[in-house]
């Protein structure tokens, strides 16, 4: 979020992109090469609208080692302690440019890891929790800054094989951030877990919050929220079949804070209809 409150940012970096129906599909035919499913996703809200890109790039697009990552014109690359994203996509579904530069620098970096099933086949890092970011965008023309937050996902099998659902949020505290995930299990049991990690990268666990409902979306998408305190929706910024992410305020014991939050339905998700809708999201380019 920028330090206005004005502009929302998110960027996701795919390996085998876990939403892709061309993933599944190559999945589906024993040929699920990851690096042939890369994207990256950019989602720019607030001021001047709303504009998405996530367009899936084939093996040729991509080149990446241990400090960057090359998804066709795009790129995102560690360098002087900084991670720096040069995005130059496609908006869909109506189609226009989204080009510039996003410069995210961690106050620390977490090398804590979390199993999110018993199995130990999903795998969640919180990165780099507290940091700077700077967005200068030359389409559309923009320019600011705010607090930044960088984690990493990886797993052994597809998301839908092992959960039902999950929820997460994270909250941006004034040093550091509260993060809660709450998830459901395909055999239906329930894990979930809420850490503080500070500016300085130390984890300390904290009880998990009571469950608060949340109204269901446009899509009756239930949804609900892991809170101690009052907490109201100020955003949707996302609203599918099967995923919503909203900017929430949230009361805590150092006063009001934005937190991001996600619900996303894998039950869902599996759906044949949902599956034909997803290419109007993210066009392929082989």
């Amino acid at each position: 979020m920028s330090d206005d409150g004005r502009h929302g940012l998110t960027i996701i970096g795919f390996v085998g992109s876990v939403f892709s129906p061309y993933y599944a599909r190559a999945r589906r035919s024993g040929d699920a090469d990851p690096e042939n499913h890369c994207a990256l996703n950019v989602a720019l809200y607030g001021a001047g609208g709303h504009r998405w890109a996530m367009t899936e790039r084939g093996r040729r697009w991509i080149c990446r080692d241990a400090t960057k990552f090359v998804i066709g014109p795009s790129a995102m690359r560690w360098e002087d302690g900084a991670l720096i994203i040069d995005i130059d996509e496609v908006t869909v579904p109506i189609p226009s440019r989204l080009r510039g530069q996003v410069r995210l620098t961690p106050s620390a970096i977490c090398s804590h890891e979390v199993r999110l099933d018993s199995q130990g086949l999903h795998v969640w890092r919180p990165v780099a929790p507290f940091s700077r970011i700077e967005a200068v965008f030359e389409k559309p023309a923009l320019r600011w800054s705010g607090i930044g937050y960088h984690d990493s996902n990886w797993g052994a099998a597809p998301l839908e094989e092992s959960f039902e659902s999950w929820v997460w949020s994270r909250a941006a505290m004034k040093d550091g951030a509260a993060i809660v995930y709450d998830t459901v299990l395909r055999d239906g049991s329930n894990a979930a877990f809420a850490l503080h990690i500070g500016a300085e990268g130390g984890v300390t666990e904290m009880p998990v919050p009571p469950r608060r409902e949340m109204p269901t979306t446009f899509w009756r998408m239930a949804r609900h929220m892991r809170a101690e305190r009052h907490f109201e929706a100020v955003s949707l910024f996302e609203d599918s079949p099967f995923y919503t992410r909203t900017l929430l305020k949230v009361e805590t014991e150092e006063g009001r804070a934005d937190a991001f939050h996600e619900s996303l339905s894998l039950t869902r998700f599996r759906n044949p209809v949902v599956q034909l809708m997803l290419p109007f999201r993210m066009p392929r380019r082989g």
